[in-house]
This record gives structure tokens, C-alpha cells and sequence, in this order.
């Protein structure tokens, strides 16, 4: 952890994007040189989660594309079937009523795909995931300088394997924390999958809050909601 790796490793990250995510090896090495073992674990960690979010923006160009198209249709098919019937009414075009009420079935059709394939809602979450990997990079990037920058300045408090035992828990924390953002992700489109058509809205993945302990300052248990603390009972005043 001398210097400050790459932003970005060299030549594509994730090599084929279109394998799925599976997991890598986890590098073995010499912890002799503690300084070089960690950076090569911060490399492993980094190409990880830069091959995540290459995976997820990639996965997003055909649905995004379909979506499109199908939208479209949507749009002409509405557009048709309520200016088809108008004209035939005004005898402009006479005969075309019929054409109009196909052109409402398959826009119709159009957007049942869409909400049936869930192409629109797919490319979204995929949006969503890379940039919450991307998010959670920037901040592992951040804390891994922070750590360089103590180590060149020289340790303040603690031995030395106590800052690599640090190191070795921030990169955790960052990978456990992209392995929850594909599980999140993953489970919504198993939740869209199972119910059918599902709305058009983020449910999960993006929102998801940062890891947090559960603390309580009184030391005691949160109560359930409806109810209300009891406060103690004070003395009646005393008669003089």
C-alpha cells in the first residue's frame, strides 16, 4: 500500500462482458511484503467491481433498444387508432375505422411486451446497479488513498498489523457490499419474473442504505410502533 494504484487497470476490465458473474479465484500470494500483497488485493477487488458494473451497462443496451421499439409502437398504434376513426368520421378517409381499432390492438400488444418481457424496468435496474457499483468504487477509491496517505505520513496510533487488518477490512466491506447490490438486483427481477408485469419503478436496487450497526444509546430495546413509553409516576405533593 506504498502508492496509490491505477483508477483503472489496463485493457478491458471484466474481459468478456457477456459471461455471466461468476466469481474469481481468490489471489494467493506471499504476505512477506504486506505493502505489495495488499495492493494486489485492492487491484483484485477494483477489476471485480469495475467488471460488475461494465457487465450490468452492457446488459442494458438491447433491452433499452427494445424497450424503445416497442414504445414506439405504442405510441403509433395510440396515435392511429384515435386519428383513423376521427377521419372517417369527418369523411375524410372513409373505411379507416377499422384500421384504427387494429392500430389500438397492437399498440396494445406493444406495450403487454414490454411490461411482460419487463424490458424497460430490466434496463433500469441495470442502470441502477452500475451506478451504485460505480458509487461504491469512488468511495472504496477514496479510503484507499486516505490509508496510503496515513501510511507515507506515518502511523499515529496502532502497529502495523493493525493498519493491514484495517485494509483488509475496508476492501470486505466494499465487496460485500457489491455482492448485496447483484443479490438485491437479482432477487427484484426474480420478484418481477414470478408476479408478471411489473411497474416502472426502481424498487430495491439504488436505494439500498449503507451498511449500518444497530445501535441504541439507552442501551435498551426500540419499542413497536403504536406504543407509547411509560413515564414514571410522580409523588402527589405533600400537605404542609
Amino acid at each position: 500500500m506504498s502508492q496509490q494504484p491505477d483508477m483503472q487497470p489496463p485493457g478491458p476490465p471484466g474481459g468478456d462482458v457477456h459471461r455471466d458473474l461468476t466469481g474469481t479465484a481468490f489471489p494467493l500470494g506471499d504476505w512477506g511484503e504486506p505493502a505489495e500483497r495488499l495492493d494486489e488485493l485492492y487491484r483484485w477487488v477494483e477489476s471485480h467491481a469495475l467488471r460488475t458494473a461494465e457487465w450490468y451497462l452492457s446488459d442494458r443496451v438491447g433491452k433499452r433498444r427494445s424497450a424503445r421499439i416497442l414504445r414506439i409502437g405504442t405510441a403509433a398504434g395510440v396515435i392511429a387508432g384515435a386519428a383513423l376513426p376521427l377521419l372517417d368520421l369527418t369523411g375524410v378517409a372513409e373505411g379507416t375505422a377499422g384500421w384504427g381499432y387494429l392500430s389500438l390492438l397492437l399498440g396494445a400488444a406493444c406495450l403487454a411486451c414490454d411490461r411482460y418481457f419487463g424490458l424497460t424496468s430490466g434496463w433500469m435496474r441495470d442502470v441502477a446497479t452500475a451506478q451504485a457499483v460505480q458509487r461504491r468504487l469512488q468511495a472504496l477509491q477514496f479510503d484507499w488513498a486516505s490509508e496510503s496517505v496515513r501510511e507515507v505520513l506515518g502511523p499515529t496510533e496502532g502497529t502495523a498489523s493493525e493498519a493491514a487488518e484495517r485494509c483488509l477490512g475496508v476492501l470486505r466491506r466494499f465487496s460485500e457490499d457489491v455482492t448485496e447490490l447483484v443479490r438485491a438486483e437479482t432477487a427484484d427481477w426474480m420478484v418481477e419474473f414470478r408476479s408478471g408485469p411489473a411497474p416502472l419503478a426502481l424498487q430495491s436496487v439504488g436505494v439500498m442504505p449503507a451498511r449500518a450497526e444497530s445501535h441504541h444509546p439507552s442501551g435498551r430495546f426500540p419499542l413497536p410502533p403504536g406504543t407509547r413509553p411509560n413515564m414514571p409516576r410522580q409523588r402527589p405533593p405533600e400537605a404542609r
